[in-house]
């Protein structure tokens, strides 16, 4: 950013520098052949100067949609991720509750309904678990795979 102020600056002093030799110019009413050279040469400069300050805009433009892209992608994951914890964390207490219920009715009794939900809610936890570890595993690739991608790029 110090780059794009100082170059910024530079086309100032090299555009007033233009202005104070066309005024001399015109007051001098003739064509001094060494003004015309300076002239043509801070416009050289100020044209490079100028593509200069583009190329770093255009260069920062294109990192600063990188990097929002990327910021996006792992909001979205860490969404996912948080909803699937909180469906295991739901699963994990309905099935600790299930458990403390089979146990109160195996001392009394046993109660065939109960020992089916409390098995149907130990499936429940386990697959919300695996689709949790689903959901961790993808952030882990989605993180890796710039970083292969561009050690892939660099090698060729």
């Amino acid at each position: 950013m110090s780059d794009i102020s100082a170059l910024e600056s530079r086309i100032a002093a090299a555009l007033e520098r233009i202005r104070q030799g066309l005024d001399r110019q015109d007051g001098d009413g003739g064509g001094d052949d060494a003004l015309h050279d300076a002239l043509s040469a801070e416009r050289a400069s100020n044209a490079e100067l100028e593509t200069r300050v583009a190329q770093l805009q255009d260069r920062q433009d294109t990192q600063v949609a990188k990097l929002t892209g990327r910021i996006e992608t792992y909001q979205t994951q860490i969404l996912k991720l948080d909803e699937e914890l909180q469906q295991l964390r739901a699963s994990n207490q309905q099935l600790r509750t299930l458990n403390t219920q089979l146990r109160e009715t195996v001392t009394k009794g046993l109660a065939p309904e109960l020992h089916d939900a409390a098995v149907a809610a130990e499936i429940e936890a386990l697959a919300t678990q695996r689709a949790a570890d689903t959901a961790e595993i993808d952030a882990i690739l989605a993180e890796l795979k710039p970083l292969i991608e561009e050690t892939s790029n660099a090698a060729s």
